[in-house]
Parts: C-alpha cells; sequence; structure tokens
C-alpha cells in the first residue's frame, strides 16, 4: 500500500506541475478522483484489509488526497494568472470579427406566420405529444382494422409498446389528425383551434416526400357551418401567406375521418401552372386534405354527429415553404448545409 501511494504521488505531481490549461488539470482529477481513478481504487481495497491496518491506510490515503486537492487548486490558479497575462498582450484596437446572422428555419418562419393569421381570425393553438397511440391515431379516426396505414410498412411503432390493441400500441405520430380528437374530448363546443407539429411515416424520400415532415391542421366544430365557409377560409389563408391571389380547387377524396373528403390543391407557383417537375407537370400541387369531420370521429369525442358538424384541413407544411421560396426538393429543409439556411437571415 505504502508504495502504492508513493508511486501515485509522483505521477500526479508531474502531471499537476505539467498541465497547462484547466481542461488539463480537470482530466488529472478524473484521473485521480474520479469513479476509475487510482485514488478511487485504493479506497475500494480498504474493505479487504485487516482490521489492524485498515484505519492507517484510510488516514494515508485521505492525507495524499488533501494534499494533491491542494496542487491543483494551486496550479489551477496559476493557469489561470498565465491566461490573463495572455489576454492583457492581446490589442484591443484590431477590428473584431462581426458574428454571423441567424435566422428562423423557414418552415419554423412559415408555422409563426400561419400562427398569426388563424389567431387573428380566432382560432386556438393546440399541441399534443409526438408519441401517440393507435386509439389516437386511427380507431378514434374511423380506420378501418384492416387499413394498411396500421401497418409497419406505413407506420413507426414503438419497439417494446407495438403489441395489444388501442391504447397499449404506441407510435409516432403518422400524421396530426388524432390531436382533433384529444382536443375534443378536453374542451367545451363550439371548437376552432389550429396544432402544427411534426409527422413520421416509413415512405421512400423524394423530391416531394419525408420520412419526418411538418403538418398544420385547423379544425372548426359547431352547430352550424357551412362548407362554402370553409373553402373561402383556405382561399383566405393562401392569399395572404403568399401575398397574392392563389388559385385554389377542390377535388373529391377519401379519407377515413372525413365525409365528405376533399383533395385541395393550389396552382403550382413554380411553374406558374405551365407545369414543372414539382408538380408533376400538372400545374397543380396538393397541399391539404380537408372536409366535414366523420359522424364516427364525432362521436369518438363524445360529440352527437346530428346536433355538430365543422370543417377540416390538414396542411402540408414542407410543400407549402416550397412555394413561398420557389424551392424544388423538400429533402433541402433537412440539409444541414449553413449556405442554404443563410439564403432566408
Amino acid at each position: 500500500m505504502q508504495d502504492r501511494l508513493q508511486e501515485i504521488q509522483a505521477q500526479a505531481e508531474h502531471q499537476i506541475a505539467s498541465a497547462a490549461t484547466e481542461a488539463a488539470l480537470q482530466d488529472v482529477k478524473a484521473s485521480l478522483f474520479g469513479k476509475q481513478g487510482s485514488l478511487t481504487a485504493l479506497m475500494s481495497l480498504l474493505p479487504q484489509m485487516n482490521s489492524e491496518q485498515r484505519p492507517a491506510a484510510g488516514r494515508e490515503i485521505n492525507a495524499l488526497k488533501n494534499h494533491l486537492n491542494s496542487l491543483v487548486e494551486t496550479r489551477q490558479e496559476e493557469v489561470r494568472m498565465k491566461a490573463a497575462e495572455s489576454f492583457e498582450e492581446f490589442d484591443v484596437t484590431l477590428p473584431g470579427i462581426w458574428p454571423e446572422d441567424g435566422s428562423l428555419h423557414p418552415i419554423t418562419q412559415m408555422c409563426y406566420d400561419l400562427n398569426d393569421i388563424f389567431r387573428s381570425m380566432g382560432f386556438e393553438l393546440y399541441a399534443e405529444p409526438e408519441i401517440t397511440s393507435e386509439l389516437y391515431a386511427f380507431d378514434n379516426l374511423n380506420f378501418a382494422f384492416e387499413h394498411p396505414a396500421r401497418e409497419s410498412m406505413d407506420t413507426y411503432w414503438i419497439a417494446g409498446h407495438d403489441s395489444g390493441t388501442g391504447g397499449e400500441r404506441l407510435c409516432l405520430r403518422p400524421h396530426l389528425t388524432g390531436a382533433s380528437v384529444r382536443y375534443l374530448q378536453t374542451h367545451k363546443p363550439p371548437f376552432r383551434f389550429v396544432y402544427p407539429g411534426r409527422a413520421f411515416r416509413n415512405e421512400a424520400t423524394d423530391a416531394r416526400h419525408e420520412r419526418a415532415f411538418f403538418q398544420y391542421e385547423a379544425l372548426i366544430v359547431s352547430e352550424e357551418f357551412t362548407f362554402a365557409s370553409g373553402k373561402i377560409m383556405i382561399k383566405s389563408i393562401l392569399d395572404k401567406v403568399f401575398g397574392r391571389d392563389v388559385p385554389v380547387r377542390m377535388r373529391v377524396g377519401f379519407f377515413p375521418f372525413v365525409e365528405p373528403g376533399f383533395e385541395i390543391d393550389m396552382g403550382c407557383l413554380i411553374c406558374g401552372g405551365k407545369g414543372c417537375s414539382v408538380c408533376k407537370q400538372v400545374g397543380w400541387i396538393e397541399i391539404m386534405p380537408g372536409g366535414t369531420p366523420h359522424p364516427n370521429v364525432l362521436r369518438a369525442a363524445g360529440l352527437d354527429p346530428n346536433q355538430y358538424t365543422g370543417f377540416y384541413v390538414n396542411i402540408g407544411l414542407d410543400r407549402l415553404v416550397m412555394m413561398r421560396y420557389e424551392l424544388d426538393d423538400v429533402r433541402l429543409f433537412r440539409n444541414p448545409d449553413l449556405r442554404f439556411l443563410k439564403q432566408f437571415c
């Protein structure tokens, strides 16, 4: 034990004296007093010694520990003083380096813009966790039990929680629509709210699709709301977002959670409706599904479908930003290259 203490002391004193930075001193301390430190290892041997040797050995280890701690503190002060002296030699009259400007990500900025627009129309902002259950992602939204969206080929199920049914089976939310039922169950009618956030879907990426993408949903539920009012709302929102008249069309589409359901398209602003790779040469971009909440969805939320109606839209934020900045590839939004992001400062 005595020989080992002398060996540790000699080695530690040399390391402390040669440490030129505070980071180096922290490494020395960790090698001595950390969980895997040499002095810590000696302390762990004390219980194995006989009762007569143990007290003296403990005192010697503690004495060395205090001695080395004192050396570290003294050396730390010396290092700080030396750093201060070198700073004083710095020429403060030299021109500084101007810090680079930062900015919001274009998708974040679009989300904030939509928040302002919807708040001005009396909507409340709502959010839910990114991990949801089969109950809210599919059951409450009138998805058939055999619907392919429930399969792992489309939805990311959480390992260890991917068995069972309903609320027992957890997944990354494949869409935001389940948040609508959560909100309806915990608030009182009439309802007028939006819920932005990320969704996750197991699909191949290309210029128009990503595995993790942003959506922005809006829902109105009241005793009286006409479908025509919903279309006017969509047109007004897009005109405000882009600051100009935006062509809009609605096509019949099937979605389990709305009846009737529609595909809502806007004129492609990249090609001006002439046709390009982004709009697949048709001049239109699908940006949101929409429609009237299905009676089964209202029942899942505890509402009488004979009394309440409404209007729902799910805005694809990524595609909306592509139209605003005339971008042709959604994958650019996940690009770590700062040259791309600097364009939006």
